[in-house]
């Protein structure tokens, strides 16, 4: 194919696209000779939907689907993305004991989580860790590990008479509050510090990360606040940290979704929304087209 015959081919695809329902296109010349391939639209939603993830050059936005808070590069692996696996570990953990916290039907004992917190919100999390591990993410490694860590270390410590924790305190006495308070004041520092590396990402993304450093402190706070010789635990702050846990956990299915879904099996995308601060809101502020060749949208 000729040069000019390719772009003859690209400016009448161009006017073609232009008119559809108002969205943004874009084309591309390959080496083969100038095939053409036309970019799924941006619903502001995944990133993986709209852009070329073979190519271990681009660098690819912050995005809570892939656990990635910054600029990343594709893997250079076969790995599936591990992330929504993780995620939704968590969330159904942490929605299980969200309702617990705040006494949902009367329910009051957490021994339900024990199994739970074995099982998928300890074990699958750990493994999507160590996978995220395996595909170069740093930050996904650290933060599913951590947490599939943290359902264990909790299952282990509810799992009645087998590691004995809570009658080494002689029960669940002011001594056993606030180790448990300690406990769960270490995860709040750790959050945090997680919560931190998000500030540039997506607000669904900040947004899980603050509702879970909320629950945490609430929690904290509450055993740390316990009544007096062996009393429950502040009642109020139990409660909010079950309101913020049952928000952290739809954050984490949020993004989990974000990152199943795409143009090859869902008729939407989700939205997660880029901070105008950060790398993906900048470009896009950056790249507005004034001059009129493309009708005044958004290059994607």
């Amino acid at each position: 194919m000729s040069t000019a015959q390719s772009q003859n081919d690209v400016q009448a695809y161009q006017k073609e696209s232009a008119g559809m329902n108002g969205h943004s296109t874009a084309t591309a010349d390959h080496a083969n000779g100038g095939a053409k391939q036309r970019a799924p639209y941006d619903y502001g939603g995944n990133p993986l939907a709209h852009m070329a993830t073979n190519d271990p050059t681009l660098q690819l936005p912050a995005f809570g689907g892939a656990f990635q808070p910054g600029l990343y590069r594709a893997p250079k692996s076969n790995i599936a993305n591990p992330a929504p696996l993780g995620l939704s570990a968590f969330a159904l953990t942490t929605f299980v004991l969200s309702l617990i916290n705040l006494g949902t039907r009367g329910v009051a004992e957490p021994n339900i989580v024990v199994a739970i917190a074995f099982g998928y919100g300890g074990l699958v999390q750990l493994l999507a860790g160590m996978w995220e591990m395996a595909v170069g993410n740093t930050f996904g490694a650290t933060a599913l590990s951590s947490y599939g860590g943290f359902w264990i270390a909790f299952g282990i410590i509810l799992t009645p008479g087998g590691f004995g924790i809570v009658t080494a305190y002689g029960g669940e006495t002011d001594a056993f509050h606030n180790a448990f308070g300690f406990f769960l004041m270490g995860w709040f520092i750790f959050t945090f510090l997680l919560l931190v590396c998000t500030l540039r990402s997506t607000v669904a993304f900040f947004f899980l990360f603050f509702t879970l450093d909320m629950a945490f402190l609430m929690l904290g706070i509450g055993y740390l606040l316990h009544g007096p010789d062996g009393g429950a635990p502040q009642h109020g702050c139990i409660l909010a940290g079950g309101a913020f846990g049952i928000l952290a956990a739809f954050a984490a299915w949020y993004n989990a979704l974000a990152g199943i879904a795409d143009s090859t099996n869902s008729f939407f995308l989700i939205p997660v929304a880029h901070f105008p601060w950060s790398d993906k809101g900048r470009e896009k502020r950056g790249k507005v087209d004034n001059s009129g060749a493309r009708g005044g949208h958004m290059e994607v």
